[in-house]
């Protein structure tokens, strides 16, 4: 069986070392908040070229309180795109607020920069591109945009830890940034965990406050707030997984770039990430996505689908009054794509059985085929 992740395989890499960590936290007993997760906030905003990190208990919690920072109440709209993990689209209505999504480029699967501004209102308060798949947006006419009409511009790069744009990090890319810490994530903790980085004050304040339920000190509090904490465990993972992360994010690139050369003249159309994807995920699109999936399946062979179903055509998004067909270029994406196994720790030998799976079923299927080539030199 070759598995579509495998976090068993990091683990048993920095055993040692996450066994302490979690010790450590245990025998102190700060297990929410605390020194770990101070410490990981610390490195992980100079991980991300920021002033600032706040660590939250996750993806989605750092999405919503990013946005309260940034003054977004009921009533306003924040443009954003619907082939996303539906937490983006979520956050915007916890805060009252309406999502209004755009056409994503079919190259990248990230925002269109030149859909934008036929949807700006005089309601619109925040730009939300997503850096899908681990490949950033194409942030520098997406900021010009929101400078031009003063837009906030928050980042969801709830995928994209390490991946860069230009020379610079995704999440110092924009005025506050949004990351995940699922397990499954290219940073990912033992359980939930999230953080909002910005070189914001204010906003870095406000998210301190608002995580902890509206203090300011302890049992003063200014406003109503959230329990969206940090547990300490999880501060300490993430602080062990980080100093790891750039040799995890090379192995992933390299990966990549063996599926890439390898699925030459494979039928399956390749994606075309801005800048340097840190490749949370693979995908490869085709129309016969279905039976692909089942003959990967047949073969032993794990894949995913991210995301089947857009935001703007799921039911409980109904009530946005999005129909089918209303953004074509998002649903062929999401009719057609197909993750392939990838993880820092995937073997050579996997990889090359799963492209050599492809090449076999486009050759049964009459599509175009290529000879497979060797995974890794």
């Amino acid at each position: 069986m070759i598995p579509f992740v495998d976090l068993k395989a990091q683990y048993q890499t920095i055993k040692d070392e996450i066994d302490a960590a979690i010790k450590a936290v245990v025998e102190s007993c700060h297990f929410v908040l605390g020194e770990q997760v101070e410490a990981f906030e610390a490195d992980f905003a100079r991980f991300c070229g920021t002033e600032y990190a706040r660590g939250v208990n996750s993806g989605t919690s750092a999405l919503h309180l990013a946005l309260l920072a940034a003054g977004v109440k009921a009533g306003d709209e924040v443009i954003t795109v619907s082939d996303t993990f539906v937490a983006t689209a979520a956050a915007i209505c916890y805060t009252g607020a309406k999502p209004v999504f755009v056409e994503i480029e079919p190259r990248s699967c990230t925002m269109d920069p030149a859909r934008i501004e036929a949807a700006i209102t005089p309601r619109t308060r925040v730009i939300m591109p997503v850096h899908l798949y681990g490949g950033c947006a194409e942030m520098d006419p997406i900021t010009e945009i929101a400078r031009r009409h003063k837009l906030i511009v928050i980042e969801d790069a709830a995928q994209a830890h390490g991946a860069e744009y230009k020379g610079r990090r995704a999440g110092s890319l924009s005025d506050i940034a949004c990351f995940s810490f699922y397990p499954g994530k290219n940073l990912g903790a033992y359980g939930e965990g999230g953080a909002v980085v910005t070189d914001n004050s204010e906003y870095a304040t406000a998210i301190k406050r608002l995580r902890d339920h509206g203090q300011s000190q302890k049992y003063y509090h200014d406003e109503v707030g959230y329990n969206y904490r940090m547990e300490g465990i999880q501060g300490a993972v993430l602080r062990v997984k980080l100093r790891h992360l750039e040799n995890w994010t090379a192995a992933r690139r390299q990966h990549a770039a063996a599926y890439r050369d390898s699925l030459t003249g494979s039928g399956m159309r390749l994606l075309e990430p801005h800048g340097t994807s840190a490749w949370h995920i693979f995908p490869v699109f085709t129309p016969r996505r279905n039976e692909l999936l089942d003959y990967l399946k047949a073969r032993n062979i794990g894949s995913g689908i991210h995301y089947p179903i857009p935001i703007h055509l799921q039911r409980g998004y109904a009530e946005l009054g999005y129909k089918h067909g209303n953004l074509p270029l998002t649903e062929q994406a999401c009719d057609e794509v197909l993750s392939l196994p990838m993880y820092a720790e995937l073997p050579n030998e996997h990889l090359l059985e799963v492209v050599t799976a492809i090449h076999e079923f486009t050759a049964n299927t009459s599509e175009p085929t290529a000879e497979v080539t060797r995974a890794h030199s």
